[in-house]
């Protein structure tokens, strides 16, 4: 019996399901391995000073709901989504002669503007056209960005409830979370992840100049030329 399944169709069943979304399902799993590492040994560790200060330790779930690892959490969470959201935009605009992640500073715009012509398996916003078509050209760095906004404001509001749970410690008066924002403590939290965020992504750029990682599409060809830019 002929496969009925068309060599450019994607596969049905559990194992296709599996193969086909398996680099965000790993990334997914080793997100949520991560962040269990991060709630059990932050949960050990705050254990531990509420020990030294003369204070009874949390219960796991109520470490789970404190400042201090929603703080942590969050604080961390923003950057990321800082670093990736303008490195979307200022791609789209610049460009790093060699790099596999730049686009070739010697392709004409015209040809990058194809891409808004509909096709018949386009997305039907493609279709639709107008302010739709506007907005969903620039959705990635929308959505992206959108999600900085929130984990930056959940970083001030859990932050200055991180704060707040120290200074009833040490019998300190309270803080809102406009005093926590103008504190040089929040701006350091934030400052010292955007700028390990942005040096991993110039380092990234730079070095698939001359380095590559076969089959990954992160990388260029290994035998492209140094002086190639883009995949």
């Amino acid at each position: 019996m002929e496969n009925s399944t068309s060599p450019g169709a994607p596969g049905k069943g559990p194992r296709s399901f599996l193969s086909n979304n398996s680099l965000s399902l790993v990334l997914l799993a080793a997100f949520l391995l991560c962040w269990v590492g991060q709630a059990i040994s932050g949960f050990l560790h705050h254990n531990e000073e509420q020990r030294e200060h003369g204070q009874p330790p949390l219960t796991f779930g109520r470490y789970l709901r404190s400042g201090d690892f929603l703080e942590a959490t969050f604080e961390n969470w923003e950057s990321e989504f800082f670093q990736m959201g303008a490195f979307v935009i200022l791609a789209a605009f610049l460009h790093q002669r060699g790099s596999g992640e730049s686009k070739d500073p010697d392709a004409h715009k015209a040809e990058e503007d194809k891409d808004l012509e509909p096709t018949p398996d386009a997305p039907r916003v493609v279709h639709r056209g107008g302010l739709a078509l506007k907005l969903y050209s620039h959705s990635l760095s929308l959505a992206l960005l959108a999600l900085f906004v929130v984990c930056f404001g959940l970083h001030a509001v859990t932050g200055a409830a991180a704060r707040n749970e120290e200074a009833q410690l040490h019998g300190e008066a309270a803080v809102t979370v406009l005093q926590y924002m103008a504190s040089s403590q929040f701006w350091f939290e934030s400052f010292q992840n955007w700028q390990s965020e942005f040096l991993s992504v110039a380092a990234l750029v730079l070095l698939s100049v001359w380095l590559r990682e076969k089959g990954s599409p992160e990388s260029k060809p290994v035998n492209a030329p140094h002086s190639r830019t883009g995949k």
